[in-house]
């Protein structure tokens, strides 16, 4: 439950999203999501909600930052 914990601090800390939290942990995007979706509540409930803020913030989010990778894509041409 060690990892479960260091991703969850990191995700609260950092807000950041799943993906990135995958990557700087070196484990997959299914991995993370289960550890916080399906592990964290079982470890530790108050954290649990904090990072379900996280996540719905950045689900919210996602078509901002979709649109913005695509203007920076096409800037050049």
């Amino acid at each position: 439950f060690e990892r479960v914990l260091d991703v969850s601090r990191y995700i609260l800390d950092t807000k950041s999203t799943v993906r990135n939290a995958a990557t700087i942990f070196g484990v997959s995007k299914s991995t993370v999501h289960k550890d916080i979706s399906e592990r964290l509540p079982r470890v530790d409930q108050q954290m649990a909600r904090k990072i379900r803020k996280v996540l719905d913030f950045n689900k919210a989010m996602r078509h901002l930052r979709g649109g913005e990778a695509m203007r920076q894509k096409y800037k050049g041409k």
